[in-house]
């Protein structure tokens, strides 16, 4: 696992962490003004929700992800709702992606635009992530389109394009993310995949994705190459150098984070293995 925050002094907002048997990687929403509605900030929000996620994991009782996610939402909103005004859209809010080895199967949870790459041993790498954030954001977006920017115009279409956004987030028909309503984990996109079919797994957060789009430095079978190569410094190290030589373009330096999981148990997880060892292990690297 690597992570690694996009501009140097700043607080990284995103979190990964693992248990035997489970990764958690988060990807916090840098959303300007979040410190005038929470004294915590997004990097706090992140790595308490992570926390809550990793503990519930680590007791490995089968519960769905779905119900793990709601309970540690609901926990993290508890813990700052009364020094933090989170009914405000722009409370802190997170990105979610969860894999889990249980009983012989690799379970998922994806809520918003973090990525999971499964490697399975035939065929190519299917690529899932959770679309309804950058739907929203396409339609949100529509009406600067033709509108010159750095002009008046701009500036107010741009505000209203915003507001559009925020009144669709944790809505019917926009888009679902972790904030402060433990009801968004019913709306994350889930799997399950037998353990047998798969050689790997990797998550990465939106700003580790850049790799493939927008810069198009490799596609995502390249990715898994350079996972199995050199690891996740490599994938955020060429990132870094595509955002620097964009230095001028609208997408400033992101947070990255990758976690790459191999060596998956067999069907025979969960069953204890030689000196207190269990199959239940997702090993990164």
């Amino acid at each position: 696992m690597t992570t690694s925050a996009g501009k140097a002094g700043q607080p990284n907002e995103d979190f990964v962490g693992a248990v035997p048997g489970a990764v958690v990687l988060l990807d916090g929403a840098g959303i300007p003004g979040t410190e005038s509605i929470c004294r915590h900030g997004v990097a706090w929000y992140t790595h308490r929700l992570g926390g809550a996620l990793l503990g519930r994991l680590s007791r490995d009782d089968g519960r769905t992800l779905t119900t793990i996610l709601a309970e540690a939402i609901a926990e993290t909103a508890e813990d700052h709702r009364h020094t933090c005004d989170l009914t405000d859209p722009s409370s802190p809010q997170a990105t979610v992606a969860i894999v889990r080895a249980h009983r012989g199967r690799l379970d998922h949870l994806l809520l918003a635009d973090s990525f999971l790459v499964l490697d399975p041993v035939r065929g190519g790498p299917q690529v899932l992530t959770d679309e309804r954030e950058v739907a929203a954001r396409r339609v949100c977006a529509a009406p600067l389109d033709g509108v010159p920017g750095g002009t008046p115009e701009y500036d107010r279409v741009l505000d209203s394009c915003r507001q559009s956004l925020r009144a669709r987030r944790n809505q019917p028909g926009g888009y679902w993310i972790a904030k402060d309503d433990p009801r968004a984990a019913e709306e994350a996109v889930t799997g399950s995949r037998p353990l047998t079919e798969l050689a790997g797994v990797a998550l990465l957060s939106n700003g580790a994705s850049r790799i493939v789009s927008p810069y198009r430095l490799t596609d995502w079978p390249g990715v898994l190459e350079l996972l199995r190569g050199y690891g996740p410094a490599e994938v955020i190290r060429r990132v870094r150098q595509a955002e620097a030589r964009a230095a001028a373009g609208p997408d400033a330096p992101d947070d990255a984070t990758v976690a790459h999981c191999t060596h998956l148990p067999d069907s025979g997880a969960g069953e204890p293995g030689p000196a207190g060892t269990t199959g239940q292990g997702l090993h990164g690297t």
